[in-house]
């Protein structure tokens, strides 16, 4: 399978130069901008997350990707990741059919549990029944994707009876991933549905989950389906050297990770903490090179077809975003082509 390289983001609110934080109305069209960077110096794909709080943006990434595609020419635009749980596969699906008719075949979509819930309480679901939800409208989608004629019942919507869903898709058909963090039961998912899978890596080393791309590929043999794509989302900063890289990135993933924190029990983020996962973990903080380096392992160690670096990292300035993703398209990608060649 042909390697490919996205870029990911949430549309985080940044810093303005006095680090005072924009308006989220700002953030969006300085999304779009780095979308159309990213489109212009080779890289593959763009995925936009969907949150509804103050500190990300993006609550609509379909109508964001359909902005970007206007103004782009070859990347593929896609969701990281959307809250199926939350939604409706039906509507869903509308808005990415149409997505790829406006832009030539280029969307794709990320489905996930969702690891942030507030879209639950807000659009009137029950965190209750938040495995059922998703299992039995992933269930759904899946169908709505490869039939034309859809008949479907369960517990947490109207039942179809062959009913058709417009507008359809293209001859090629929707590509759709799952977002796994980590379980055995999120990858048998992955494959029992026959969707590839996306390994949200955010802590630790990569090496740590190859259990789980193992699982993912036995599952797929064992299931008598063709291999299918394995890919890896992680976040990460790019600047000239992996000194000013990391003097940029820790001020603002401490923003981040100390907000979250709050939210859920834990610790507050020490430099050493953060110098450790730069180092050891799952951050591709540096230069061109230093992040180069670091891909080709992952991709290597895991047998990926996929990596997407998750390049907003808190409020970390606009500025600096477009000099990594600019560094991510224009060096960093061949440079991993080059490692991964050479073996």
């Amino acid at each position: 399978m042909t390697l490919k390289f996205g870029l990911d983001t949430f549309g985080d609110v940044t810093w303005d130069a006095e680090r005072r934080l924009l308006p989220q109305r700002e953030v969006l069209r300085n999304v779009v901008e780095e979308a159309v960077l990213a489109d212009e110096v080779g890289v593959d794909a763009i995925g936009l997350g969907e949150h509804h709080r103050d500190d990300f943006a993006i609550s609509s990434p379909e109508i964001l990707l359909a902005s970007i595609g206007a103004r782009t020419r070859r990347i593929r635009l896609g969701t990281a990741v959307t809250v199926l749980g939350s939604d409706d596969p039906v509507r869903l699906f509308q808005r990415l059919s149409t997505l790829d008719a406006l832009t030539g075949g280029r969307a794709e979509v990320t489905l996930g549990r969702g690891s942030f819930t507030e879209s639950f309480p807000l659009f009137g679901f029950d965190l209750g029944d938040y495995h059922a939800l998703f299992e039995e409208k992933l269930d759904l989608f899946a169908r709505l994707i490869r039939e034309e004629e859809v008949t479907w019942s369960g517990t947490t919507r109207a039942p179809l009876e062959r009913q058709r869903v417009w507008p359809p898709l293209g001859e090629a058909g929707l590509r759709a991933w799952i977002g796994v963090g980590g379980s055995p039961e999120s990858v048998v998912r992955a494959v029992r549905f026959r969707l590839p899978m996306i390994l949200a890596i955010i802590g630790g080393p990569a090496r740590r989950f190859l259990p789980y791309a193992d699982l993912y590929r036995r599952a797929t043999d064992q299931a008598g389906l063709e291999p299918m794509p394995l890919g890896v989302h992680s976040p990460g900063h790019i600047a000239p050297t992996d000194e000013l890289a990391r003097e940029e990135a820790f001020p603002a993933y401490k923003v981040l990770h100390d907000r979250l924190g709050a939210e859920r029990g834990w610790p507050s983020l020490g430099r050493d903490d953060f110098l450790r996962e730069v180092e050891h973990g799952s951050m591709y903080v540096g230069s061109p090179e230093t992040v180069a380096r670091k891909i080709a392992d992952t991709v290597g160690a895991l047998g990926l077809s996929r990596f997407q670096l998750k390049y907003s990292m808190g409020p970390l300035a606009h500025g600096a975003l477009l000099r990594s993703v600019e560094l991510y398209g224009r060096e960093v990608i061949p440079r991993v082509r080059e490692l991964l060649a050479a073996g």
